[in-house]
């Protein structure tokens, strides 16, 4: 692969993330592509469905099918997806009302370019910062115990159909999933996802094809952005967060020393044994994986549910 399929290259309207140009350089089957030359540096590459349309037109099509008559509720997050589920909402001309959920470990970058971008936004706060469940549940969130999604993101929307802009390429689990469905765990609950099978190449196709404004954080090299240390990064990527953000890094030691005080004076000890923040802060960047707060296995399944059930932790 060469150097410009690794970090990509900067045009006029700013960076194409590497991730991008390495699409374009892979061996891999894709369906029929349109070609749509931005620059004599960049060449984008927008797939066409299999029925002839582009992925624009379906998306835009399925948001015109399942439109409510009160109109939709639109999960917002800044990133690239909400950016260009936002923008193919307007086109199709249906109602909505975007939300922003915030979690209180946004990066300022986000936060502010929400401010500076779409004004009209609604932000939703959330009852606790992260900071105050992580004392709550006794236990920093890992990628198999998430309820800081639970309480802080998922929680908007109810009653409501929901335009998300998840995609089946981010992770196994989405692939699964159905472009209009039903919650599983809130009834009168739907979710709408006009992206689900949009590529990396085509989210950033359109962005660049219509012009859209998007955070300086791509532009540093990241090519997803959530909260700062969201456990479903990668290792490297919360490395890079520790780098980046110390303020929330500092704000997180804390939550963690305020957890083992609380854990402590109700007589009980920690199933990780835990001492200090620091040795939670590295537990919880690294990974031990027998810990049974951490991963999925079934044998760990079950040791977690015990100590689920001896109140060690919630």
């Amino acid at each position: 692969m060469n150097a410009l399929a690794r970090t990509g290259r900067r045009t006029g309207a700013g960076l194409i993330p590497g991730s991008l140009l390495r699409w374009r350089n892979s061996s891999q089957n894709h369906s029929p592509q349109k070609v749509i030359v931005v620059s004599e540096d960049t060449v984008i590459s927008q797939q066409t469905s299999l029925s002839g349309s582009t992925l624009e037109e379906d998306a835009i099509a399925l948001l015109r099918e399942h439109e409510p008559v009160e109109g939709y509720y639109l999960a917002f997050s800044g990133g690239k997806d909400s950016i260009v589920i936002h923008d193919l909402t307007k086109r199709a001309g249906v109602k909505f009302k975007a939300h922003f959920h915030m979690t209180t470990v946004d990066p300022p970058e986000v936060t502010q370019f929400i401010r500076d971008n779409y004004p009209w936004v609604l932000w939703d706060r959330p009852k606790k910062s992260m900071f105050q469940i992580i004392v709550d549940h006794g236990t920093p969130p890992t990628r198999f115990r998430r309820y800081c999604c639970r309480e802080l993101k998922e929680i908007g929307g109810r009653g409501h159909t929901v335009i998300l802009g998840i995609r089946g390429a981010e992770s196994a689990r989405r692939k699964n999933r159905k472009s209009f469905e039903e919650s599983r765990i809130d009834k009168g609950k739907f979710f709408v996802n006009p992206i689900l099978s949009w590529a990396d190449q085509d989210v950033w196709g359109y962005i660049r094809q219509h012009g859209l404004k998007y955070p300086s954080l791509y532009d540093n090299g990241r090519t997803r952005i959530g909260c700062v240390l969201c456990p479903l990064q990668s290792h490297n990527g919360r490395l890079q967060d520790l780098e980046d953000f110390p303020k929330f890094k500092k704000a997180y030691l804390l939550a963690f020393k305020r957890m083992l005080e609380k854990i402590s004076s109700e007589g009980k000890k920690h199933p990780c044994g835990w001492n200090t923040p620091e040795e939670v802060m590295n537990w919880w960047i690294n990974g031990d994986r027998k810990s049974p707060l951490y991963s999925r296995s079934r044998k760990n399944f079950k040791r977690r549910r015990d100590h689920e059930l001896s109140g060690v932790i919630a």
